[in-house]
């Protein structure tokens, strides 16, 4: 069966015709019940258009059949941290020039193919938080995914992210120079609610906040980090007030004690990163329902450097996040699996590389593969529709080859993706 996504020729270039059979059956070895960290054996997927119609024991006679071999078979995969528009910022250097010398529409066309990455690599769902000075271009190559314009997965999306002035890089040149910069700038409640209605009406699905931001970090004397919040407290709840007055939602990029803090004070949605979650604040995120999204990859990508630029509290931050991490999941915090890819190149590190750290750092097998499928549809609120196999959800699937639940490593051989009923990937031959 021919591949109707995407595909490259010999010279690099691209073709797009996208369009589901009617109806198709979807076989593997076994299905990976999500919900219950059971297989299934020999399951046939029914998928009529872009839905799920069924699983069944066989097919009925004259339906098409994609059979996936010896492959698991599993909902497609859900990254709740990505930045599609950034290609990686290892240095201080990388990330000046793509915002201030990059053109715009390379940015845009790096970034479908970095949704094409994505895509292929088994991830059907992107929460993209933030678009370090490209503007609103995440929710114009969202809504251009929707309309079949280019390949993609289905994405949320949060647009600039917000600080307060002087807090995130760019800082400034000259002072008579204007430049990009990568966030919106706002000081003050009022301000900051006038941000939020204006990044909503450009159609933004989220709003993202950097509570802090990595500058004058310390050791604690206990072995926490600690830096000074971007924000107050009034500014924060103005913030995540006037998200939630308008239905949407706040996720908080906080590294430190009291970025974490005022965060979970103010009452956001997610917390980013966490590099310093106390085990008594990580009870409290339980208790208020605060998701976590660790994104190790990218805090291994990029430790070593950090150290070199920024001193001996960056040297310890894998350490302590991996303690935070601990601390999170013996509280009971939902974690939404995540991996700050921009961060770090999308060429170079498959974002599956995430689910060997969480199992690494604590988090058994299944946990790991449902906080990519169900918990993090939950913190997207898109349960029922995506992250599972189930009658009337999208036909987002995936196979990889070997045990998932015996190595979370397998999740990094993908044969099979399928999203909304279109073959992305077809099983290797």
């Amino acid at each position: 069966m021919t591949d109707p996504g995407l595909s490259p020729t010999a010279n690099n270039r691209w073709s797009w015709n996208a369009s589901p059979d009617n109806q198709v059956a979807v076989r593997a070895a076994r299905m990976l019940d999500v919900a219950s960290g059971r297989y299934i054996a020999n399951p046939f997927v029914m998928v009529d258009g872009d839905r799920i119609v069924g699983v069944e024991a066989s097919a009925p006679p004259g339906v098409t059949v994609i059979d996936c071999g010896e492959s698991t078979l599993l909902p497609g995969l859900i990254d709740a941290h990505t930045h599609v528009l950034l290609q990686g910022n290892l240095s201080r250097a990388d990330y000046q020039f793509q915002i201030l010398q990059e053109y715009p529409a390379h940015r845009v066309a790096r970034a479908v193919r970095s949704m094409w990455i994505a895509l292929r690599n088994g991830f059907t769902f992107l929460r993209d938080l933030e678009t370090e000075g490209a503007g609103y271009d995440d929710v114009a190559l969202r809504d251009a995914v929707n309309e079949g314009v280019v390949p993609g997965p289905r994405m949320q999306v949060a647009g600039p992210a917000l600080s307060t002035t002087g807090t995130y890089p760019l800082l400034h040149y000259r002072p008579d120079w204007k430049f990009p910069i990568g966030v919106q700038t706002v000081d003050g409640p009022d301000t900051a609610r006038k941000a939020v209605r204006e990044q909503l009406s450009y159609g933004t699905d989220w709003i993202k906040v950097y509570a802090n931001v990595g500058g004058g970090d310390r050791l604690t004397p206990d072995g926490y980090i600690d830096s000074a919040p971007n924000w107050t407290l009034d500014e924060l709840v103005a913030v995540v007030d006037e998200a939630h007055s308008r239905g949407s939602r706040v996720a908080s990029h906080a590294t430190s004690d009291s970025g974490v803090r005022v965060s979970v004070d103010a009452g956001v949605d997610s917390i980013e990163h966490g590099y310093s979650i106390r085990p008594e604040v990580a009870a409290e995120m339980a208790a208020r329902h605060i998701f976590f999204s660790p994104t190790f990859t990218a805090t291994m990508y990029v430790a070593e450097a950090r150290a070199k630029e920024r001193g001996e509290a960056w040297a310890a931050v894998p350490e302590i996040q991996a303690l935070s991490f601990r601390n999170c999941l013996e509280a009971g915090v939902e974690i939404a699996f995540g991996t700050d890819i921009g961060g770090f190149p999308w060429t170079e590190i498959p974002q599956a590389r995430e689910f060997d750290l969480m199992v690494q750092f604590g988090m058994s097998s299944i946990d790991a593969i449902q906080s990519a499928t169900t918990k993090a549809a939950e913190l997207l609120k898109v349960g029922g529709q995506v992250g599972v196999i189930q009658v009337g959800a999208y036909a987002d699937l995936t196979a990889v080859k070997g045990d998932p639940i015996a190595s979370v490593a397998a999740l990094k051989n993908v044969e099979f993706v399928m999203k909304g009923g279109v073959v992305m990937r077809q099983p290797n031959k």
